[in-house]
C-alpha cells in the first residue's frame, strides 16, 4: 500500500469493527475510527494497540443514523490526513429484546433501519464524492468502499425482522454503489459474515451452538472478528482489484445448499 493511506471503519470500538481496526492498521492504514462514543474504554484501548503497531489513530463520536452530521465528520478527516482511501461500512445494531415478527413495534424497525441501513448509505454516498474528487488529485489512488451485512440478510429469521430486512437492504446498496462507481474507479465489496462470536450474537449462544452441532456450519465452529477482518485486510491490500462487486462470504460454509 501506499504510505499514508487512511481507512474510516464505523462501529470501530468492539467485534468485528475493532478487528478490522487493528487489521488495517497493521496493513499500515491510519484510521479513522468511529463509534457512538469517542472516548471509551473501548476506544481508548483501541487508540492504543493502533498506535502499537505505529498507525495514527483520529476517534470520533458520531451516531452514524445522525447523517446531519456526516459532512462535519468527512470534512475533519480531510483536515487531519488529505485523503480518504477507505471506507468500512461496519456499525450495526440489533434490539436487546427480540420480538417475532407478529409483535414488532415501529420505533425498534425504525431505530434499527436508520442505524443499519440509512446511516451507511448516506454516509458511502458522502464519501463517494469525496473519493471522486480526490482521484483528480491524488496520483495512482485505488479507493475502496465495502459494506459488512450478515447472513440475515438472506435468511429468515423470524425474531430478527428489523435485522434481517436492514442487511438484506444494505447487500443490495452494496450492489448498486459498486455499480456507479465502478465508472469512477471506486471499487465496493461485500463483507457477509455468518456466525461471528460477539457480544451481539452471543445472546443466542446456546441456540447457535446447538444448530453448529447438528451442521449448520460444514466447517463446525463459530467464526471469529479476526476471520472477518482477514478478508478485509485482503480486498484493502488490493487483492481482488477486478472483483468489484463480489459478495465475500465469511460463514465456514453456511452459504452451502446441499441434499
Amino acid at each position: 500500500m501506499d504510505p499514508g493511506q487512511v481507512a474510516i471503519i464505523t462501529g470501530a470500538s468492539r467485534g468485528i469493527g475493532r478487528a478490522i481496526t487493528l487489521a488495517l492498521a497493521l496493513e499500515g492504514y491510519d484510521v479513522a475510527a468511529i463509534a457512538r462514543t469517542s472516548d471509551s474504554e473501548g476506544m481508548l484501548s483501541l487508540q492504543q494497540e493502533v498506535e502499537a503497531l505505529g498507525a495514527q489513530f483520529f476517534p470520533i463520536g458520531l451516531d452514524v443514523a445522525n447523517t446531519n452530521l456526516h459532512d462535519e465528520v468527512i470534512l475533519s478527516i480531510l483536515d487531519r490526513y488529505g485523503r480518504i482511501d477507505l471506507l468500512i461500512n461496519n456499525a450495526g445494531i440489533a434490539p436487546i429484546e427480540r420480538k417475532d415478527l407478529l409483535d414488532l413495534d415501529e420505533e425498534t424497525y425504525d431505530r434499527v433501519l436508520s442505524v443499519n441501513l440509512r446511516g451507511p448509505v448516506f454516509l458511502a454516498r458522502r464519501v463517494a464524492r469525496e473519493m471522486i474528487w480526490l482521484r483528480e488529485k491524488i496520483k495512482d489512488y485505488r479507493p475502496a468502499i465495502m459494506f459488512v451485512t450478515s447472513f440475515l440478510g438472506n435468511t429468515s429469521f423470524t425474531h430478527g425482522v428489523d435485522v434481517c430486512i436492514s442487511k438484506a437492504g444494505l447487500s443490495m446498496a452494496a450492489l448498486v454503489f459498486a455499480d456507479r462507481l465502478s465508472e469512477e474507479g471506486i471499487n465496493v465489496y461485500e463483507i457477509r459474515p455468518g456466525l461471528i462470536k460477539t457480544e451481539l450474537s452471543t445472546r443466542s449462544k446456546y441456540k447457535f451452538d446447538r444448530l453448529i452441532t447438528e451442521g449448520l456450519i460444514p466447517q463446525k465452529r463459530w467464526g471469529t472478528p479476526e476471520d472477518v477482518a482477514k478478508a478485509v485486510a485482503s480486498l484493502a491490500r488490493g487483492d481482488w482489484a477486478f472483483s468489484t462487486g463480489t459478495i465475500f462470504e465469511v460463514s465456514g460454509g453456511m452459504n452451502i445448499k446441499s441434499i
